[in-house]
């Protein structure tokens, strides 16, 4: 099977890297605790978060990696560790469909992070065999998120309902699309492809909602 790069430097200050299971405990585990605040009103996990489940997280990391299912990244930035991002599948995925989805401390955001970090998983996404399109998916009402598939490109594919959970979400998701026809496009020629921003799973419907710690839409 072949597997992406369990480390992606995409610039001089931000590193993508696979989790290192115990290892990386206490600072994602302090990074979680300091965004909360900030994750909450999108993301499900936030409320059963605790030490346990962050641990139970970072165990089943290397499992999943190996099956292809998920691939989950620290977002590192500047040495620290600022978020998770990741590419995966749910149950529902088309065979040759990927997802992305990210989280970021409130320190990182409006600095462009989100947007790098996805930007390098899209691109890795259309280098595994048998991929034709990548998603992003957040709530419809989650437009900071929405602006990340906005600026790569991506375009607005539908909306679809679901059970909202967390406090702001509004049962609707939005789901944007870019085509691996797309993504030979530079991104300039790209540039006239909006859509309103929507909202979730980078905001993750049934898997990272309620998964934990991972990859879910909360920019």
């Amino acid at each position: 099977m072949d597997l992406p790069p369990r480390v992606m430097d995409v610039d001089d200050t931000l590193t993508l890297r696979a989790f290192e299971g115990e290892a990386d405990l206490p600072e994602l585990f302090r990074v979680i605790e300091e965004s909360l605040d900030h994750l909450r009103p999108w993301l499900p996990w936030v409320g059963e978060h605790s030490l346990a489940r962050t641990t139970r997280f970072l165990a089943r990391r290397a499992e999943l990696w190996a099956s292809g299912d998920e691939y989950t990244y620290a977002i590192v930035l500047d040495g620290d560790i600022v978020g998770a991002c990741g590419l995966f599948r749910r149950d529902e995925t088309r065979h040759e469909a990927r997802e992305i989805g990210y989280w970021l401390h409130p320190s990182a955001t409006g600095r462009g992070v989100a947007t790098r970090a996805a930007g390098a998983l899209a691109e890795q996404a259309f280098l595994l065999p048998g991929i034709e399109l990548v998603e992003i998916v957040h709530d419809a009402a989650n437009l900071a998120s929405g602006a990340v598939p906005a600026r790569l490109g991506f375009t607005v594919h539908e909306r679809r309902t679901f059970e909202p959970v967390a406090p702001l979400e509004t049962g609707e998701d939005q789901v944007w699309r870019l085509t691996r026809d797309r993504a030979a496009i530079p991104p300039v020629a790209r540039s006239g492809a909006t859509g309103s921003a929507g909202r979730d799973r980078a905001g993750i419907r049934p898997a990272a909602r309620a998964a934990g710690p991972g990859p879910a839409v909360g920019n």
